[in-house]
């Protein structure tokens, strides 16, 4: 059998396509191997999402958006996916649990956000830990925050905690930010924002949540018990695009290529969300993603 489309990945994007795409009137499978919602699922409470303004929990959205889309006819397939590939108009994807083919393919696998691989980091999770200041910095509404990296990203959600936190302060490995100059200047003369150079984390501790983080000094060794509240770690982004890497053009960071209508290299192959090019990470965003793939995966599919 020949499905319509294929969408992989579950998340915010995976299951906004495949309510435009079952809408369309497409026979479509949305591929999941964990849990549905992706890294909204993670996240306690969303307070930035259109439509929700006394805020929903990420697993509670995600399950809404599940339903909205199985409502029109899109259904859950809850199976890991191993290999894709092309052949003439028809792809297919293979996994333990069997082949599925498709007329196109919608890729919104995501991307994780890069650990720290620490103890704590993972228990904490949620309750502490967080990998988006965006959606969670009023949470630490006058509290005492710590910002894990140097790049662009680490000092630009700084900046952005500084508008809840009481203070905040850039944990960096090195001596000096990777950061551009304009932001670096920016964060040099914030009143609320300080740093610990040459220092990681070797633990983040707590009981239900975050209390005190454990943080070596590289050069000297010295290792030293910090009170904090919360901590962000911004040490970048890992693409799941493993799958479609011979048969896509990436970028130099991994993401997919897509255009406007999220189209990728590949005829017939769709990529949204977090796994594709020029994404801010934002749900929201992701969605429109998702909703921009569907539409122009029913186009690709009626034309054939």
């Amino acid at each position: 059998m020949i499905h319509d489309i294929l969408i992989l990945g579950a998340g915010p994007a995976g299951l906004a396509a495949g309510l435009y795409a079952g809408r369309g009137n497409m026979d479509t499978l949305i591929f999941e191997r964990t849990t549905v919602g992706g890294q909204i699922s993670l996240t306690n409470d969303v307070e930035n999402y259109p439509g929700f303004p006394d805020g929903a929990g990420g697993q509670e959205l995600a399950d809404l958006f599940l339903k909205q889309a199985e409502k029109f006819g899109a259904k859950l397939v809850n199976q890991t996916v191993n290999e894709i590939s092309k052949s003439d108009h028809t792809f297919r994807v293979s996994g333990p649990g069997g082949q599925w083919d498709s007329k196109a393919l919608i890729f919104a696998c995501g991307a994780d956000p890069r650990r720290l691989e620490i103890p704590g980091e993972r228990e904490f999770t949620g309750r502490g830990v967080s990998y988006c200041a965006t959606c969670d910095a009023f949470f630490f509404r006058g509290k005492h925050v710590m910002v894990v990296g140097g790049g662009d990203a680490a000092v630009e959600e700084s900046l952005f905690l500084t508008k809840f936190a009481e203070t905040v302060t850039i944990v960096h490995r090195r001596d000096q930010l990777r950061a551009s100059k304009i932001l670096q200047d920016r964060a040099f003369n914030h009143e609320k924002i300080s740093f610990r150079w040459d220092t990681v984390l070797t633990e983040i501790c707590g009981e239900s949540i975050v209390t005190h983080v454990k943080a070596r000094n590289v050069k000297t060794e010295q290792v030293e018990e910090v009170p904090i509240d919360g901590v962000f770690v911004f040490v970048g982004h890992i693409p799941n695009t493993g799958l479609v890497k011979d048969l896509v053009e990436l970028d130099e960071h991994g993401l997919i290529r897509v255009n406007e209508y999220m189209e990728s290299s590949l005829p017939g192959l769709f990529a949204c969300g977090d796994c594709r090019s020029g994404t801010v990470r934002q749900m929201v965003q992701a969605a429109g993603d998702g909703a921009a793939a569907a539409i122009a995966a029913i186009k690709y599919v009626d034309s054939l």
